[in-house]
């Protein structure tokens, strides 16, 4: 039997349980065959291929070609707790800065609510993804949109994670070069007027892409990155760790930092804050009143109904949730969920408690970037100065972990049928870091637009796609659709629209009136 292209890419799960990379796709011909039950007693997919052949990935066929043998090419080796790592990483990104806003403008009971609620409907949307990929032996979400939908599918699949992970990484480097240089002119005290190269945020953001990024970029596994994922959750623990122990050394209502005593502070344009509360003599800044230092537990205003996108998008790990799987050890579908789940429940406690102790600390002053309003007190604190620092350091780290799918998803719009090629995988991970630097040095407005980009991919990518390919993958003989599991699918990609059109309609307003109140999770 000859091999004939398709536009199918299959990865399943062997008896032995071990999975298979997509980097390392080898060509053999083989028979099709009828579902089977593993060993465990678990569906073991093997379906037709329209194109009497499957593409990419396949499964090796033993000398009597009735049963599949494990892969010979690839064994899954990431253990549980660097994939813990990965997807935790992937999940935390720079929208923590926001949610201590996000909890002052809903109350502490209702912002619990809406976590807690994002924090379930992301694990169920994990395990519809899961679920379908188990069925259909596949571990590529472009692959899932194939299966679903034909090639419009895996298209679409494939442009949304492009497009939401270009937007990603865009915002995380934007920081590195908006950020960086304030807080070395902090550390070093320089003058901020002087021309100094390390002060130039274009030079640093090109320093870190090329010094940092690129290298871990260039792995040929996501299970390497296990380590620097680690080092960029205990990053974010120390930021954890300060907002939490500032709690109890910053008074309420605080005494802001007097620009007028460090006249040439590279802040003094972000501490020149007019408060109708604060009254300035001679440079000094007396305390505020103290009708803010309540908290609330129920709170609705006009910047509420903005906290919904910003928390609704606080876990978007989607992309990197499939290439985890694959390289996950001994993969199972229920293995995959224990991860994605402790991940999810690491995260939220994180997110919660930053948000908490954030809004206790300022309470009704709470602005939208939580350090900037550290700065207003002290903006040469130095342990305010080593959490930005940190906070640079975890969203630098998370950038090749969001370049990983983009790189795949690429790989699988345009390389499907090519095997693993070195000079391809460094040659996408370059354009893509060359592209995103010349957007952040070049044309930093235009990461406006990928507001739009991001609310218009992320709810796909979160939302509709797994329910949408889940109700279409399942065999209507295993669940019918008018069973539970897929009514509640529809009406998951339901919320998924309504997530759009809100995110899209807040972004709008925000661009007639000016302002900038709407945000993302990440």
């Amino acid at each position: 039997m000859e091999p004939a292209q398709s536009e199918m890419s299959i990865l399943g799960c062997s008896p032995n349980g071990k999975g298979h990379n997509l980097g390392d796709d080898k060509y053999v011909p083989m028979k099709t065959m009828p579902e089977e039950l593993d060993t465990n007693g678990t569906q073991n997919a093997r379906f037709d291929d329209p194109d009497g052949i499957l593409e990419s990935e396949e499964f090796l066929p033993n000398e009597d070609g009735k049963k599949p043998m494990r892969f010979t090419d690839f064994e899954g080796k990431t253990s549980f707790g660097m994939s813990v790592f990965n997807l935790g990483n992937a999940i935390m990104g720079s929208g923590i800065l926001g949610l201590a806003y996000a909890m002052a403008n809903t109350g502490i009971l209702l912002f619990l609510f809406l976590l807690t609620a994002v924090a379930v409907l992301s694990c169920y949307s994990i395990h519809l993804l899961l679920k379908s990929s188990g069925i259909v032996g596949i571990r590529a979400y472009e692959q899932l949109g194939y299966r679903a939908f034909g090639t419009p599918g895996k298209m679409a699949a494939g442009i949304a994670i492009t497009l939401q992970n270009i937007g990603a990484m865009s915002s995380y480097l934007y920081i590195v070069k908006s950020e960086f240089p304030l807080v070395i002119q902090s550390f070093s005290r320089a003058d901020p007027t002087a021309d100094l190269w390390y002060l130039n945020g274009n030079y640093l953001v090109v320093m870190v892409s090329i010094g940092i990024i690129l290298p871990l970029a260039l792995m040929k596994q996501l299970g390497y990155l296990g380590y620097t994922s680690g080092f960029s959750l205990s990053c974010m623990v120390f930021f954890l760790s300060a907002v939490i122990y500032k709690k109890f050394q910053i008074p309420c209502p605080f005494e802001e930092f007097s620009a007028a005593n460090h006249t040439g502070s590279h802040l003094d344009i972000h501490l020149n804050i007019t408060d109708n509360h604060a009254t300035h003599d001679n440079g000094l800044v007396h305390e505020m009143d103290d009708s803010h230092c309540g908290a609330r537990m129920f709170t609705m205003n006009s910047q509420t109904a903005y906290t919904i996108p910003i928390l609704a998008f606080a876990f978007v790990c989607h992309p990197e949730v499939l290439p985890i799987y694959t390289e996950l050890r001994n993969p199972t579908q229920r293995r995959m969920q224990h991860v994605s789940n402790l991940s999810i429940l690491v995260m939220y406690t994180m997110y919660f408690l930053a948000a908490l102790f954030g809004y206790l600390t300022f309470y009704g002053k709470t602005e939208t970037e939580l350090l900037h309003t550290y700065s207003r007190i002290d903006p040469y604190d130095t342990l305010i100065l080593c959490v930005r620092l940190a906070v640079l350091t975890a969203v630098t780290l998370t950038v090749p972990i969001v370049l990983f799918p983009v790189r795949r998803a690429l790989d699988q719009m345009f390389f499907a049928s090519k095997s693993f090629n070195w000079l391809r995988h460094v040659a996408i991970a370059l354009i893509l870091l060359s592209f995103i630097n010349m957007l952040v040095i070049f044309a930093p407005n235009i990461l406006g637009i990928f507001g739009i980009i991001g609310a218009t991919s992320a709810p796909c990518l979160i939302f509709i796609f797994p329910a949408i390919f889940y109700i279409r993958i399942v065999p209507k003989e295993q669940e019918p659709m008018h069973s539970i599991p897929k009514i509640l699918a529809a009406c998951f990609a339901g919320l998924g629209v309504a997530f759009m059109i809100m995110s899209l309609s807040f972004i709008i307003i925000d661009w007639t009136t000016g302002s900038s109140n709407s945000g993302g999770g990440h």
